[in-house]
This record gives structure tokens, sequence and C-alpha cells, in this order.
């Protein structure tokens, strides 16, 4: 007992402690961002990545997975809080999203983003990044408090909105706003370059707080026509947990908006932490599988948490899964960690929390959506054909016109109609043999092959023990799914680190591009 108590704190210390305070410095920004992005108040997004970082690691069976304030939720989050009229009543809606997590955990229902086609939930993504950017470049300007939200996207348009807007600009905005706003674009940018990621030094959106940090300073105490002012400042309270707000439970049955927000949170929020973990499983050395059930009834507890301390929702978040693998850390004791440090941030040193410029974040966020939204995704769907760029390029549209729910739900529809279509059929045989004492395993694809396959072939692709041989024969498909094809082409990849022989019969791989 005393030598593994003693190995896990070498561990710690070597590995995890390094990697969380990795972690924190890459999730602090973004916890602070997201919540501007959001329209809540700043402290409720260090509040999510402190709950993300103390009870979601551990309760979640994923080791190397972070938790936190998602840039993907902002949308409905920010739509929630305005359409509900009181953030207490808002923080209603988290208790039942994560309640809703919690049930699809307990009934063991993890399997559900797998049945969601990559090209509804890479549009998803795509028209999250572009409410992110709209709403951000406001604030890159030097505007601190733009209503964009309060009729969804297309009123940003409106003469209302836009007249009223620009008129308030020329009192608003400071040549300091916009300067440090560039350069902080400018340093993201040159950060995200193949030369800039191998040194691993700083990460980038700590570089662009501490620039925006400096640059105030020295414009403040130059007098400088190029100061920022108060209200274009991160404002948290010294005694900033004094002034959380809590959930009005009374209110709880009073509309069915509080119902309706909470399932729509709770369903994006269980699609990204799928997905996350996935790609996370994928980056893991190790090898290591997140039971997705068990990651779901985690998430739930946690965003019950959140709603009852009066948090923003959170999801298990790529970039910061990716930043505590590249910081070589090998537990859950990371993410731990990471969620400490932010707490004795919040509580020890908040005075340095509130020089940050809104500038600097506002630059970090648009990167972020300009990274769902990137151009090199559409080329890449278009180049799919019709069948993978419909369903996203609607995908977007009908999200950008009505709202995330009925976004997804028109893409699901489109990608039905093209299975229905092809006149899907779900078959595939796997027959086993010995060959020269070596297991040998044939699948042969019959007919269509569709994205409903993806969760029982994936399982059977699993199945498959190191040190064998796999051959996978497509050569009498007429319709093989792109979402088949990924998880066929993801499979290849890490065949060989499975000892795996893998050959394709007729089955072409793809390049998978990644969506954040």
């Amino acid at each position: 007992m005393k030598r593994t108590i003693t190995y896990y704190k070498i561990i710690w210390l070597k590995h995890d402690l390094p990697a969380g305070l990795a972690v924190f410095l890459v999730a602090l920004p973004l916890c602070l961002g997201i919540a501007l992005a959001s329209g809540a108040p700043l402290y409720a997004g260090i509040l999510s990545g402190i709950i993300g970082g103390l009870v979601v690691s551990l309760i979640s069976g994923s080791q190397l997975a972070v938790s936190g304030p998602a840039a993907g939720l902002t949308t409905v989050v920010a739509a929630a809080i305005v359409s509900l009229g009181d953030y207490k009543v808002f923080l209603l809606a988290v208790i039942v999203a994560g309640l809703f997590q919690l049930v699809l955990g307990l009934l063991k229902l993890g399997v559900i983003a797998y049945y969601f086609p990559s090209s509804v939930i890479k549009g998803m993504l795509a028209a999250i990044g572009i409410i992110l950017i709209s709403k951000q470049i406001p604030l890159a300007l030097g505007y601190n408090q733009p209503d964009f939200w309060t009729s969804g996207f297309l009123q940003l348009f409106s003469s209302r909105n836009l007249l009223n807007n620009f008129k308030e600009f020329n009192s608003e905005m400071t040549r300091g706003t916009i300067l440090i706003s560039f350069v902080s674009l400018a340093i993201m940018a040159v950060m995200q370059q193949p030369f800039a990621k191998k040194g691993k030094i700083i990460p980038a959106p700590l570089l662009v707080v501490a620039f925006g940090i400096v640059a105030n300073m020295i414009f403040t105490s130059m007098a400088s026509f190029l100061s920022l002012k108060e209200t274009q400042l991160v404002h948290i309270p010294s005694s900033a947990f004094s002034d959380i707000s809590f959930p009005h439970l009374a209110k709880l049955f009073s509309t069915a908006e509080i119902w309706k927000y909470g399932i729509v949170i709770g369903l994006l929020a269980t699609l990204e932490t799928l997905l996350c973990v996935e790609a996370i499983d994928k980056l893991d050395k190790r090898n290591r599988i997140t039971p997705v059930n068990r990651e779901l009834v985690a998430q739930g507890i946690g965003n019950i948490a959140c709603g009852f301390a009066g948090a923003i929702p959170i999801t298990a978040v790529v970039v910061r899964g990716a930043a505590n693998i590249d910081a070589g850390g090998r537990t859950k004791m990371a993410a731990f960690t990471h969620g400490l440090f932010l707490l004795l941030a919040v509580l020890f040193v908040p005075f340095l929390l509130n020089k940050i410029p809104y500038a600097s974040l506002s630059a970090i966020l648009l990167i972020t959506g300009y990274n769902l939204t990137k151009p090199g995704l559409y080329k890449h769907m278009w180049k799919l054909g019709w069948k993978q760029f419909l369903p996203f390029l609607f995908t977007i549209i009908v999200i950008l016109l009505t709202d995330l729910l009925i976004g997804v739900s028109i893409g699901l529809l489109i990608s039905v109609y093209f299975i229905i279509q092809n006149n899907f059929r779900a078959e595939y045989k796997m027959t086993k043999t010995h060959q020269q004492g070596i297991e040998t395993y044939y699948i042969k694809l019959n007919s269509n092959v569709t994205f409903l396959n993806k969760v029982k072939l994936r399982k059977t692709l699993d199945e498959v023990p190191e040190y064998s041989e796999l051959t996978i024969d497509g050569s009498e498909c007429n319709f093989i799914d792109y979402d088949i094809l990924e998880i066929i082409s993801e499979y290849a990849n890490k065949a060989h680190d499975r000892h795996i022989a893998l050959h394709l019969k007729k089955i072409e791989k793809i390049n998978i591009m990644a969506t954040h």
C-alpha cells in the first residue's frame, strides 16, 4: 500500500503537477473569455473550471480529459440567459441539463453521440464559430456591452441593433483596445504555426493575456491616450464568491423554457463531451479507453453542481485535454491540480485577474471561433460531395436562422434522406481463421454501410486482438458512408501500434480533418 502511494506521489510530482499548471495557464483566460462570450458573470466561468477540475475529474473514468466551460455552448447559453431573463432562473436550466446527462449515463446511453453524422456535428461547430466571431468583433474594437443575443444572430443586422451599436462605438472605442486586439491576434496566429508549437514553452492564451496586461500598464504609466477604460478590463471583486448567484429553485416548473434550454444544453454538452473523450483517447499513448456512460454520469453531476453553485455549464474540452497530454499528464490528478490552481487564483490573486483587458480575451475567442469555422473546413466538406456537404451547409444555415437544436435536427433529417435514397442496409460479416499460427480475421462489408453501423463496427474492430491479421473487404459495397470510412481510416492509423496487420480491399483511406 505504501509503495502504491509513493508511486502515485512520484507520478504527480514529476508529471501531473507540471501538467496541471500548464492546463491552468491555458484554462484561466479561456474560462474568463467563454463566460464573457456567454453573457454570464466572469466568476461563473472560473467557477465552472474549478468544478470541472475538482469534481468531474474524480468521478470520471478518463485519465487525461479535462472539463470546463466550452466555446461550443456559448451561443445557447447566451440565448438562454437572455430568453429566461434572470441568471438565477438560467441556473435551473443548467441543473436540468445535468440531470439529463445523469439519466443518459445511468441508462447506458453514452453511445448516442455515435448516431449523429459527422457532417452535422461539423456544421454545428462551424455555426458556433460564426456566431462566436460575430460577438467578439465589437469587444475587440472596445465596445464592452454588445447586445447581439436578444433575438438571434440575424437581429445583429437589424437597423435597431446595428445603428444603436455604431452610435455607441465612437464613445466606447479606444485606440489602445484596437492595438491590443491586433497584436493579440497576431500572437495567437503565430503561436498556432508548426514551428511555434514545437517549442511548447508558453501557452498562447497566457502569452496574449500577459501582453494585454503589460501593454495597458505601459499606456497608463505614460498617461497615454491609448489607456483603456475601467469598463474595458476584467472586473472580479475581491469577494467574488460572496457575490455568487444561486438558482431560484421555486421557479423550476414556472416555464417550459427552463426545461427546453436544459435539454438542449444537456444534449449539446453530451455530444461535445463524448466527441472530446473519443479524440483524447486517440491521443493517449497508453491506449486507455474512457467508459462513456461513467463519463456522462460525471458530467451530469458536474453540471448539477454548476447549477447549484452559480456557474455556467461544462463539458470535456479538447483544447484543455490536448494541453494536458502535451504537458506530459499521466493521470486524472493533472485535471484535479488545474482546478486547484484556478481556485487558488480566485482566492488569492483576483487583483491580477482584474488587469486583464477584454480585448485580450476577445482575441483568444476570435481565433477559437475561426478554428471552428475555418475556410479549409468548407473546402474539405465540399470535396466530400453533396451527401456530406448539404447536411453540413443546411445545419449551419438553419442554426443561424433559428437555434442549435432545430439546426442539428434539420441536418440529421437531410442525412437520413440520403440514407433512404441509397437504400440503406446494415450488413457486414466477420469470420475468423488460423493461418500459420496467426489469428486471421475477415470483415466483409455488404451492400450499403452507413453511420448507423458506427457503434457495431467500432465495437467489432476493438475486439480484434493484438498480434493478429485483419482484412476489411468492401469490394461488394454499393455505398460506404463517410463516417464508416472515417472509423476505418482512424483504425488503420492505430493498427500498427496494436501489432495488427491490416489489409483494406476496395476501401479508400481518407484524410481526417480535426474540427477543434
